[in-house]
């Protein structure tokens, strides 16, 4: 179990696990003695920790605690994950910008879940886990922008985009059904709409570009996910392809695998847009370079663009405050042989961390209503998309060179997300870029509210419950959703609670 704070470790959290182990056995989820169904493990013997206080989602798995070491480096990798870097040339946690989307990982995974909606868009807010998307008249991304737009700089510097010209304004939504069950109930819909005021951009911007909002992603159980076989992942696309479903059949192309450093290619398997292929390659790894610019031996680069380094170079302020010319400026931001300012053993354990995050297990499956819930979310076709479980594969891809052979491995574990993995239209007003979005998993969420203040759902955090978020599924997701809704109130009462169970 996580030890709360790495000062207070001793009589403290000896008191949590009694506490926590109390919890378990009053709410009949995984005493240590008691005999238990295979699908409380929601992250299977290996990664799955029985706790449901607000850390839930904090904990190491079991193959961490049972390897001092993976231990030892899951605390020193947490800190990197929950303290900020600064804005110093040199020391711990240093090395922050030019231009950065957040200074900390927490700020956008509080209580290391998904982020949650917000009203306006901050990057220093904390729990705002927002990223923009800004597109052309295409739906690609603006060029003279990163993937993921940056909003905050380090002086001299300004940032690509200033945050006090981007504006969210959430608005009501009316469904063909009139927000209403056939048995009278009603519902809520709201959706957000995003703009960004043209002076707010420091770099060239087209004459058309719209703004779309996607909220980060839970990260627990991630490793776990890593260790399920491409081979699955493909059979699974097939056998939706089989059932007539529409898919993102260019994810499935070998062509179009997501090719990794160790020259091995892989189908995508995270990000709402499948753009990663393992974790060894995948959110974490990326995520502590561009979202912070903090470079390392294997990222010698910032990540910005040559439109943002144009600009910057030519800014004579810049110049002035720098003291360097124009060229000297550019080519710095352009460098890609800068010092490396993360060592490679921080960054070792940053993904030991990563990969050793536990899922909660589930919690009161033996419940009558539950039981019932569980019946209906089989029944009316919602495991077509969100397939209850997988079994991991021999877990033995090597991965990134840097940390081959040093992250603790998951080898046949059966694991419960509830995801498929795959692609399917949203078909929903302000979609998502592209439309395509991968099925979230939903292990753990139940657990939101209390372990993040927050229980919203869906790529933009725009469903403030579970009813909301199923009354906005389109696409593939229509036939449960119409089966949903003419549930009775019990029984789509009893599927919700089934939900916030697993």
């Amino acid at each position: 179990m996580k030890k709360i704070n790495l000062y207070l470790f001793g009589i403290l959290s000896s008191f949590l696990v009694l506490v926590s182990c109390s919890d378990d056995n009053n709410g009949n989820n995984g005493a240590p003695n008691k005999e238990l169904s295979e699908e409380y493990y929601s992250g299977g013997i290996l990664g799955t920790a029985f706790i449901e206080t607000p850390f839930a989602y904090e904990q190491p798995t079991p193959a961490v605690e049972q390897n001092a070491d993976f231990s030892l480096r899951f605390k020193y990798g947490e800190a990197f994950f929950e303290d900020q870097f600064s804005t110093n040339s040199s020391g711990l946690r240093s090395g922050l910008g030019p231009a950065f989307v957040r200074s900390s990982c927490i700020t956008c995974h509080p209580g290391y879940g998904h982020g949650k909606r917000v009203e306006r868009y901050r990057a220093n807010d904390f729990g705002n886990g927002y990223l923009l998307v800004v597109t052309d008249e295409n739906d690609n991304y603006v060029g003279a922008l990163t993937g993921m737009p940056q909003t905050q700089a380090v002086a001299p510097f300004l940032p690509p985009i200033d945050e006090s010209g981007i504006k969210i304004e959430w608005k009501e939504y009316v469904d063909e059904f009139g927000n209403k069950f056939p048995d009278g109930e009603t519902y809520s819909l709201i959706y957000p709409e995003v703009t960004i005021d043209r002076s707010a951009f420091n770099v060239p911007m087209p004459d058309f570009y719209k703004v779309r909002l996607e909220a980060t992603i839970g990260i627990y159980g991630t490793g776990l996910i890593d260790a399920i076989p491409d081979d699955s992942l493909l059979a699974q696309y097939q056998h939706e392809k089989n059932l007539g479903f529409t898919l993102n059949d260019a994810k499935y192309m070998p062509a179009n695998f997501i090719k990794e450093v160790d020259g091995t290619s892989h189908p995508g398997r995270y990000t709402y847009g499948l753009t990663r292929g393992t974790l060894q390659n995948g959110p974490g790894a990326n995520a502590i370079w561009n979202i912070t610019n903090v470079t390392r031996s294997d990222r010698k680069k910032h990540y910005i663009t040559a439109a943002y380094a144009t600009a910057m170079s030519k800014n004579i302020t810049i110049q002035k405050a720098l003291g360097k010319s124009e060229q000297e400026i550019y080519d710095y931001l352009m460098s890609e042989n800068l010092p490396a300012e993360m060592a490679d053993e921080d960054y070792i354990n940053f993904m030991v961390w990563h990969r050793g995050l536990a899922v909660p297990a589930a919690r009161n499956l033996d419940d009558p209503t539950v039981k019932r819930g569980k019946e209906m979310f089989y029944s009316i076709g919602c495991t077509s998309c969100h397939r209850p479980s997988w079994t991991t594969g021999s877990d033995n891809y090597s991965g990134d060179p840097m940390v081959k052979g040093k992250l603790p491995q998951y080898p046949y574990q059966k694991i419960w997300p509830y995801s498929d993995l795959l692609q399917h239209r949203l078909e929903m007003v302000n979609d998502i870029r592209t439309g395509w979005c991968r099925t979230t998993p939903l292990w753990g969420r139940g657990l939101s509210q209390k372990c993040t203040g927050a229980s919203d759902h869906l790529h933009d955090m725009r469903a403030r419950n579970y009813n909301e978020a199923i009354m906005w599924h389109g696409g593939d997701g229509k036939y449960a959703r119409e089966k949903y809704r003419k549930l009775s109130k019990e029984d789509r009462e009893a599927l919700v609670k089934f939900l916030e169970s697993i």
